[in-house]
């Protein structure tokens, strides 16, 4: 049975802070960016990256998972080709 498809995973590729550091950019590779103003920051803003950093944490848990369900599957399939 075929795992589901893989929802997009977003990986940091870069973070850019300004000279003067009032403005934090974060670039993804799916090219989302979120601009947060230093002193506007707030424990909301903070709660929203805490709930991106565990939905990344979660995508990749996902992924590992797979991994190793494919990786068991190769294993059965080569296990069944020695006997043959």
């Amino acid at each position: 049975m075929d795992p589901p498809p893989q929802e997009e995973v977003e990986i940091p590729q870069s973070q850019a802070e300004d000279e003067e550091g009032d403005i934090v950019e974060i670039v993804t590779t799916t090219g989302d960016c979120d601009v947060v103003d230093e002193g506007h920051f707030t424990s909301e803003s903070a709660q929203i990256l805490i709930g991106e950093i565990m939905g990344c944490n979660r995508d990749l848990e996902n992924i590992k998972q797979n991994i190793n369900d494919v990786q068991n599957k190769m294993k059965n399939i080569i296990h069944v080709l020695g006997r043959v």
